[in-house]
């Protein structure tokens, strides 16, 4: 009988020890694969230039101005599109055709608030005729080791020979002065437009934010994310009127306008994170006539 219970308790003894084994096992393998995607992720994010933001102390006499495009960052490696954050694009071999072996650093772009669609076939599998819709907006060449007018005069020089008809260069001008500037923002904004960036001439390519480039809005931005949607009324009874949405710092508000018609039948689902542009904050820090931008992609 003793002999008999000794036996039972070996056995569970090895089984307790095999079972550790496995859960040390499971979990070390899930550690080294967490590692692999971040080193995976990390490796493919481009190191790209990005902006500052300007303020009226800056002086951006006879800097390049341009218009601040709402679309997608796509970076072409030389082989491959890239986004921002790293993932691989995949538009058609035509949209690429004629592409030079050296990087290129632009946007993927529809036109003016029209990034919801734009998001939608770029994640679409398969929607070779739609990239039809989309125009690479090129704006630097990042490894020309040449100062911005000739890094610029270099792309365009290629593509003159090996033409593209779903490529364009964005267009510049010299900014005279900040009377100038906000002329041409004013402009910009009530054509639906974003804003305007500039560009310190001569200025070299600096992976990471620099001041030789600027952005230029009327309004801040910020994330939220969203936590509940409420009916509308009137028009739009039947679909959603706002949402409320919760910033990092855990200020919550609603947001009832600037969504288009899509947008409300087909809101932002809970959990998403979102864009939106306000004017300044009140005194307990809610965004002042806070208006829906986009959805924020992982791209």
């Amino acid at each position: 009988m003793l002999k008999t219970h000794q036996t039972h308790q070996t056995n569970i003894s090895i089984k307790e020890t095999s079972f550790i084994k496995v859960c040390i096992f499971t979990i070390s393998f899930l550690m080294c694969f967490t590692q692999y995607l971040y080193a995976t992720s990390t490796q493919n994010k481009p190191s790209l230039m990005l902006a500052h933001t300007w303020n009226e102390t800056m002086d951006i006499t006879k800097w390049w101005m341009s218009e601040k495009l709402d679309g997608v960052r796509g970076y072409w490696t030389g082989k491959q599109f890239i986004s921002r954050a790293g993932n691989q694009l995949y538009p058609p071999k035509w949209f690429t055709q004629n592409f030079p072996s050296i990087p290129l650093d632009g946007e993927l772009w529809m036109g003016r608030n029209q990034f919801s669609e734009l998001i939608s076939i770029i994640k679409t599998k398969n929607a070779d005729k739609k990239w039809n819709k989309i125009r690479y907006m090129i704006f630097d060449a990042p490894d020309a080791d040449k100062g911005f007018e000739k890094r610029l005069a270099a792309a365009k020089n290629w593509f003159k020979k090996h033409p593209n008809p779903h490529v364009e260069f964005i267009q510049q001008e010299i900014c005279l002065n900040q009377a100038h500037l906000r002329k041409k923002l004013k402009e910009i904004e009530s054509k639906g437009g974003e804003g305007l960036m500039l560009r310190k001439p001569d200025s070299p390519y600096i992976t990471g934010r620099s001041f030789d480039l600027l952005k230029v809005k009327s309004f801040d931005d910020d994330e939220a994310t969203v936590i509940q949607h409420f009916k509308g009324k009137r028009r739009h009874a039947d679909r959603m009127g706002s949402m409320l949405v919760e910033m990092k710092n855990g200020i919550r508000f609603k947001i009832g306008t600037g969504f288009t018609d899509n947008e409300r039948n087909h809101p932002p689902p809970v959990g998403s994170i979102i864009t939106f542009k306000y004017y300044g904050l009140t005194k307990s820090g809610v965004p002042k006539f806070a208006s829906f931008l986009r959805v924020r992609e992982q791209f």
